[in-house]
């Protein structure tokens, strides 16, 4: 039967225990980790999110009573004791903090009973995921789990710490604001007093800061929940947190510099890695040439080459027609990998099939020089050898190309390589390449929309001297918009803003908004600049995915308490449920049967 507290007060978390202790009365509390019963003695390892803890049973210290109680524990009870702390008796555990040392009990309380939990709680756990997830509660308690999350705790502690000493005010915007129809899809809640009128949850505070800096505070930063109803990925979940910043008076530099600083003394102070700022900088023109990607991860090679010129006048018609159509021939060397099996490289051409490929064409270097290739028979052997040579191919390499428009070349060999260094075993984790990229383009055309979309959103100001095209070549126009890369994935991303009236009328212009839509969307921001606006920029990182790389996970659900699967529901609460009729009369909604 459970005992309550009762007065009693712990005194030390499990492994602030230590040998300078040794002789003291301790107080411990936590869940029963393992029990090991050697009839005289009993053995406990109590665990609580410090660690854990070893407490020793003897009748002669704990007393009948509390020797029979220690005997009835079982994992995951909920104990506190009382006791001397001594050097262990048997040997010492070098894989535990408090591996030289024990607790003798003189004082046991049963604070709560368990049943026997559907899975070990342990590090490492082979349980599938969706057993995790439903019982998260548990899942919580395993000991890497709680360490992501004791990491995440600092590092929003620490950019707190930082931002505050940089002059920044933490200010929290609202989360039931306007729908807008720009980016990913708002997540939508109806309004009671004002039926069939909706609010949107933030998918960021982007119009809010930027008013902020309009009402003169300067320097803004929050640790912002968002909300976006996408399809989800490994790194992507529909509630997620940012740490979102706007400064006024400032240019790129300005931003890219606190950043570069935030960024070094977060990975310092939290992880112990010490990040080299100035950080590199890449104009995305160049991370999509070099990378295929525009996150690019530049901790190995096997870099894009375009041989586009090479190619243009061979015999073999895939990579012609791609050229004649408007489009590239790309590829890239994969070292020392000719001799691979033809039922892998049939692999890798599926791959790139699921990234838009029509195919994928592969030569090898035989190591007496020679070639085995999927289209040798189309061209000459100068051709063949003035492609390994833009490839700088040598006996040994494995050559691949991908031929037609540059978004789909990009896309196949930017995914092809990183395919392949994984399976190389290239990627190490603990080297944590940085990047900026920079010089977006300030529109993408969109097929479906059959228009131009902001890349990133309407308030992005474009490069000065760019501007001038923006009616004769609208695709050409860059953008003073930048993304902070680490190791492949984009933590985050800003941009300069536009302040000017002329410079943002002619981007709705362009966007195809009407002055009236563009009113109705956006009228309280337009209005707010009419009353003297400064030049002001910002930045938001995704705070799930940064830890996720300190932590090496290989999704933010480790590092995230109360994560969603792919559907976007939660298999613990089962969210999102059925609601009463009663509610949803009251918002004037009525469901349809499909």
């Amino acid at each position: 039967m459970a005992e309550s507290m009762n007065g009693l007060h712990r005194s030390h978390r499990c492994t602030e225990v230590s040998s300078q202790d040794i002789g003291e009365t301790v107080t411990v509390m936590g869940w029963v980790q393992k029990r090991r019963n050697l009839g005289a003695l009993i053995f406990i390892d109590l665990r609580d999110r410090s660690g854990i803890l070893q407490v020793v049973f003897d009748e002669n210290s704990v007393g009948k009573e509390g020797f029979e109680k220690a005997g009835t524990l079982r994992s995951e009870y909920v104990i506190a004791v009382t006791g001397k702390v001594q050097q262990r008796a048997a040997a010492v555990n070098e894989n535990l903090k408090t591996g030289d040392i024990e607790v003798i009990a003189e004082q046991i309380r049963i604070l709560s009973e368990a049943e026997t939990p559907p899975f070990p709680i342990e590090e490492n756990s082979q349980t599938k995921d969706e057993v995790r997830l439903k019982y998260r509660y548990l899942d919580l308690r395993r000991p890497d789990i709680q360490k992501n999350l004791m990491l995440r705790s600092k590092v929003i502690y620490l950019m707190r710490e930082f931002m505050m000493k940089e002059g920044f005010l933490e200010i929290e915007t609202p989360i039931l604001c306007k729908s807008t129809p720009e980016g990913a899809r708002d997540y939508l809640v109806p309004s009671r007093v004002h039926p069939g009128n909706f609010y949107a949850l933030p998918q960021s505070p982007q119009l809010y800061k930027q008013l902020l800096m309009c009402s003169g505070y300067d320097r803004y930063f929050q640790i912002a929940k968002c909300f976006r109803d996408e399809d989800l990925r490994a790194d992507r979940q529909p509630e997620f947190t940012q740490a979102d910043m706007e400064l006024s008076f400032v240019d790129i530099d300005d931003v890219l510099d606190v950043n570069e600083r935030l960024l070094k003394y977060i990975f310092k102070e939290a992880i112990g890695v010490d990040v080299q700022i100035p950080l590199q900088r890449m104009p995305w023109q160049e991370a999509m040439d070099r990378f295929g990607s525009d996150k690019p991860d530049t901790r190995f090679g096997m870099e894009l080459h375009d041989v586009s010129e090479v190619v243009k006048g061979c015999g073999f018609g895939v990579f012609t027609g791609a050229l004649e159509q408007g489009g590239s021939v790309r590829g890239i060397n994969a070292k020392g990998q000719g001799s691979m099996p033809r039922k892998k490289i049939d692999k890798l051409v599926e791959f790139a099939k699921g990234y838009g490929a029509k195919g994928l064409a592969y030569l090898s270097i035989n190591e007496d020089g020679t070639y085995k290739s999927s289209f040798a028979k189309f061209m000459t052997e100068d051709e063949l050898k003035a492609l390994v040579d833009a490839l700088d191919g040598e006996a040994g390499d494995l050559l691949l190309f991908a031929a037609d428009k540059n978004k789909i070349v990009w896309n196949v060999l930017g995914a092809l390589r990183l395919e392949i260094a994984k399976e190389l075993d290239l990627l190490d984790p603990n080297q944590y390449n940085f990047l900026w990229v920079t010089e977006f383009p300030l529109l993408e055309w969109s097929d479906e929309e059959n228009r131009y979309m902001a890349m990133h959103h309407p308030f992005t100001m474009p490069m000065e001297e760019d501007w001038e095209n923006v009616d004769t070549d609208p695709g050409s126009v860059r953008a003073k918009a930048y993304d902070i890369v680490l190791n492949g994935t984009e933590l985050g991303g800003g941009s300069v803003r536009i302040h000017q009236d002329d410079i943002q009328e002619k981007m709705f212009e362009v966007l195809g908004f009407t002055k009236e839509s563009a009113h109705e969307q956006f009228g309280f921001l337009l209005d707010a600049f009419k009353y003297g606006v400064p030049p002001h920029a910002g930045l938001a990182y995704g705070v799930d995915r940064m830890v996720m790389h300190m932590v090496h996970a290989d999704s933010i659900r480790d590092v995230i308490a109360f994560p969603k699967v792919k559907d976007a529901s939660c298999l613990m609460t089962e969210a999102p449920g059925k609601v009463d009729e009663k509610q949803l009369e009251e918002l004037q909604l009525k469901i349809e049967e499909e």
